[in-house]
């Protein structure tokens, strides 16, 4: 049955959800089809449908038969059998179990499930990859999945610990290239009740056997692990069976019978020729998973390694939703003049290039300017629909990282298009909602338009696009149009959103690209620069925005470097602490800065690469020293979202009540499922008393609980103003009490100069229950450094918050 309950999960941290209101606080009636549960905000009524499973096991709505009674609910594989719901709301589904037992759940199209009451991640895409362990008990199971048009199955198996062969990250072998040992990763499921370590992963190919030790499992959860393998025998373009066998325990000795298989399984190696596109893998500073690139080598380089030809161009393509890396690099001819890399955004859809997608660009970016050496004049960026959107973002944000961009059929703002998750709202009435959108100014690339003043900017769209309209392309053509010096557009006669490979491998926008090379920053004496987040994007050539007076909103520069005046003069907005490198001034130079038109700063150079910090105080600007390691920086700026890097490890409380407890657990294995499906991702999930501050020193926590449930909480948040424990919350002199709060924050780690814990915290199960939603995983959705909220926001959205704000450069509450 489907069921129209409202909800609205879009991309920022305000969310509502009527059933889930009602499933706990123990109001949600069993579904009954037609029962009436409430009203829309337009007065009609909600109801439940019976709904019936098409020939490709989607579950519709039932279609009526003569007589106008409604078809009887639809069977689905497993025997879930259909319930209730509606267009936007949830699927109510049962099994009967004869015994209690542990089975695995498959749902496609769903956003999330309830499972008997347990929250777990859904599979929105469905890309069909997600195997959720999950307990049923004896008798009448029930399942609520979020979303229509959804399909569901259990599966039941003898083994509790079994690895999946439907979702690997393998790289190519390419004879002659990589070295003989190679990494790849594969998901293992646990489907016991208790944690399984002491895990030991054998990959044999070609007769090349490597074993690697892999992380623990907890109990009725899922990871995907990295594992080595051996390529070196491998000589050959085609597929090769590598064979996975999974053990526990220590290595048995040799001739001994081996009773540790738990299980075994086989993956497909695929092997390129020389000079062919192929795919790489790394391993993510973000969470230490394992991720892959693709490439497309530069024409001629057959049989040998790029890295021994530098100085020829990168192109750095970014996909489209739903397109996977190496499909994007062979959607390009080679060229001889420079190698194509394209990451992956973690996913095919991932963060549509922001947030992580955007961290992930930048890991790749790296690993290919290390690895391929390339012109350093010569780096170009370019994509295609959702990566033509990662185009203009990227190259806002990091404009002295390219010589030209070149969009193609892509969206400048998720504000203006979105996606399946829902827009990001533009405005707010409610001054604490504005803050939590203020919290993703860095995603309106409108607003950072300038930035792309120093670069070459080709625009490319067919103008009979029906998925994303050529009125973007128009609009960003006009925008720039009134500043933009080297612009060049051209719209597709009769193209649709894809016509062929040339919707991407367009010659005259490659032919752009080699008229454009990148000056040095010794040859640029005049910037203009914009950011929103010094954490995400803080430096432009010489010059760095450190701290804003305003955090998150708008900051900008605009100097003028005059080596023969010895001079720097220039306007700033919203900037406190700024950084210029003085390389360009020989030592013993008298300089003279003189900002916003107020009295200059003297500064003599004390070598030939000295760089000064300036600070401004009311009408002042003064010589001052770089932020301490404990102040807000580029490297730690917040916001709650940034805790989520740096190896993060997830940490439960295991010291409150039973309800509590549980809730913890749930709540990280959730972010668990979704960081993994959204990011193909993998975490660390480890109880409170686990953790301590010198084994885990400068990683990421998210920690799950609060004061008196987790006892993590003493060592990371002792000095913090916001304090939450039960049935109470402070932030500075504030207070509020209640078993119905719920916050999310940010916290500097103290013996960290980089990593940072985010909390999520409810003062009872009332307030954990509504921080259970993870809005965060939803790319630029706006998250402050802190926020609180109470239990009421699952029915009044915006109407349920309570605070919330920035910390000031200190990090320090400013009531």
């Amino acid at each position: 049955m489907v069921g129209n309950f409202p909800n609205r999960y879009g991309r920022e941290a305000v969310y509502t959800d009527e059933l889930a209101w009602r499933l706990y606080n123990g109001t949600l009636a069993k579904p009954v089809a037609g029962d009436t549960v409430g009203r829309t905000e337009k007065g009609l009524p909600i109801f439940w449908q019976p709904v019936e499973a098409d020939s490709t096991g989607r579950l519709r709505l039932a279609r009526t038969r003569s007589g106008g009674a409604p078809a009887g609910p639809g069977v689905q594989a497993g025997n879930l059998r259909g319930g209730l719901g509606a267009a936007g709301g949830y699927t109510y589904l049962t099994y009967d179990a004869p015994a209690a037992t542990t089975a695995l759940l498959t749902c496609k199209g769903n956003s999330a499930v309830y499972v008997n009451g347990e929250l777990h991640a859904g599979d929105p895409y469905s890309m069909g990859f997600l195997h959720i362990p999950v307990q049923l008990r004896k008798g009448l199971n029930e399942f609520y999945l979020r979303g229509m048009s959804t399909s569901a199955s259990l599966s039941f198996s003898k083994k509790a610990v079994a690895l999946a062969t439907d979702d690997p990250t393998l790289p190519f072998v390419v004879p002659g290239l990589q070295g003989a040992t190679q990494q790849g990763a594969i998901v293992v499921i646990n489907s016991s009740s208790k944690p399984i370590a002491q895990l030991r992963l054998t990959a044999t190919l070609e007769g090349q056997t490597v074993e690697t030790t892999i992380s623990g499992i907890p109990a009725m959860s899922s990871r995907k692990v990295t594992f080595r393998f051996d390529g070196s025998k491998v000589s050959a373009k085609g597929k090769y069976n590598c064979v996975l066998q999974l053990r526990q325990g220590s290595k048995s000795n040799k001739g001994s019978k081996d009773n540790n298989l738990l299980d075994e399984a086989i993956v497909s190696i695929e092997a390129s020729d020389p000079g062919a596109p192929y795919t790489s893998t790394f391993e993510s500073g973000i969470d230490g998973s394992l991720q892959y690139y693709a490439v497309n080598p530069a024409g001629g380089t057959a049989n040998t390694s790029f890295a021994t030809q530098p100085n020829q161009a990168l192109f750095f393509s970014v996909h489209g939703a739903g397109v996977e890396a190496i499909n994007q690099a062979r959607a390009y001819k080679a060229k001889d003049w420079g190698t194509l890399v394209a990451p992956t955004n973690r996913r095919p859809r991932g963060f549509n290039w922001e947030d992580w997608g955007r961290l992930d660009a930048l890991e790749v970016l790296s690993i290919a300017r290390h690895r391929y050496q390339p012109d350093p004049a010569r780096n170009y960026l370019t994509g295609h629909s959702m990566g033509g959107h990662g185009t203009w973002f990227l190259g806002a944000t990091y404009p002295d990282q390219w010589a030209a961009i070149a969009p193609c059929a892509g969206y400048p703002t998720l504000k203006g298009y979105g996606s399946a998750d829902g827009l990001v709202p533009d405005s707010s009435n409610n001054p604490l909602e504005q803050t939590l959108l203020r919290a993703g100014n860095q995603s309106d690339v409108i607003k950072l338009a300038r930035n792309y003043q120093p670069l070459g900017v080709y625009i490319f769209h067919g103008d009979a696009d029906q998925t994303v309209s050529v009125n973007y392309a128009r609009q960003m053509r006009q925008l720039l149009g009134g500043f933009q010096a080297d612009l060049s557009y051209y719209e597709y006669p009769g193209g649709s959103h894809w016509f062929s490979d040339e919707s991407v491998d367009w010659k005259p926008i490659f032919d752009f690209f080699r008229w454009h090379k990148q000056l040095p920053d010794s040859g640029v004496n005049k910037i203009e620069f914009s950011t929103a987040n010094p954490g995400i994007s803080s430096r432009f050539r010489w010059a760095s925005i450190v701290q804003q007076h305003q955090p998150l909103q708008y900051s900008s520069i605009n100097l003028v470097r005059n080596k023969k005046g010895n001079a720097i003069t220039g306007k700033t907005t919203n900037v406190a602490t700024l950084q210029l490198a003085l390389d360009e001034f020989t030592a013993g130079t008298n300089l003279s800065i003189t900002l916003d038109s107020l009295p200059a700063v003297t500064y003599t150079t004390h070598s030939n690469s000295d760089s000064i910090v300036l600070t401004k105080t009311g009408n002042r600007w003064t010589i001052g020293t770089y932020p301490a390691a404990t102040d807000k920086n580029p490297n730690r700026n917040g916001t709650f979202k940034d805790a989520f890097r740096n190896q993060m490890v997830f940490v439960y409380g295991t010291t409150g009540t039973k309800e509590e407890n549980a809730w913890a657990y749930e709540k990280a294995r959730y972010d668990a499922e979704t960081w993994y499906y959204r990011g193909n991702g993998a975490v660390d999930i480890i109880a409170d008393k686990a953790y301590d501050t010198i084994r885990y020193k400068d990683r990421g926590v998210i920690l799950f609980g609060n004061r008196n449930s987790n006892t993590a909480w003493k060592q990371l948040l002792g000095d913090c103003p916001i304090q939450v424990s039960r049935n109470e919350v402070s932030i500075g002199q504030q207070r509020w009490q209640g078993d119905s709060l719920a916050a999310y924050f940010v916290w500097p780690i103290r013996n960290s100069k980089t990593a940072s814990v985010a909390v999520i915290t409810g003062t009872g199960i009332k307030g954990m229950q509504v921080a259970m939603a993870n809005q965060y995983f939803a790319g630029a959705s706006g998250f402050p450094d802190y926020m609180l909220f109470t239990y009421d926001m699952l029915t009044k959205g915006a109407g349920g918050l309570l605070a919330a704000g920035f910390y000031n450069n200190s990090f320090k509450i400013v009531q």
